[in-house]
């Protein structure tokens, strides 16, 4: 368990990572971020919004706890994965300028198969549950008989 939760930390944080260093300049909207989607045709008010977005998300990925949350934030940087490799390649820019973004999408398939496997074993230790409900979704102590 120890090993998948360090492999999980350090594949997570540079999933993070990359997240976060596509989102700060997005919402700042520096020229780089505004340059990238003024070729590509997309409307520039839309940086900041995706930039928070990705931020919160990142935020989300890294907190302990709230599993229902995490689910949501997983599937929404993918979503920004997938639109912006789609919105790279269907601008005409050359394989070479969107091939990179397999790198993202593995270390996601990473962070998103390792939070699992380690959501699994903590759940399976003894005297451990997973709760999923509307209002709160944790692991808690059970009493064993």
């Amino acid at each position: 368990m120890k090993k998948t939760k360090i492999i999980y930390w350090i594949v997570t944080g540079l999933f993070s990572f990359m997240m976060l260093g596509s989102a700060i300049p997005d919402i700042f909207s520096q020229k780089v971020a505004i340059d990238g989607f003024t070729k590509m045709g997309m409307p520039v008010y839309l940086l900041p919004f995706l930039g928070i977005a990705k931020a919160l998300g990142v935020v989300a990925i890294l907190i302990p706890g709230y599993p229902r949350i995490k689910e949501w934030a997983y599937a929404g940087l993918i979503f920004d994965l997938a639109g912006a490799t789609w919105s790279i390649a269907a601008s005409g820019a050359p394989v070479a300028n969107w091939l990179f973004m397999v790198i993202p999408f593995l270390l996601a398939a990473g962070s998103y198969t390792l939070y699992h496997k380690r959501l699994n074993q903590m759940a399976a230790a003894p005297g451990k549950r997973i709760l999923f409900n509307d209002e709160n979704s944790s692991i808690e102590d059970v009493a064993v008989a």
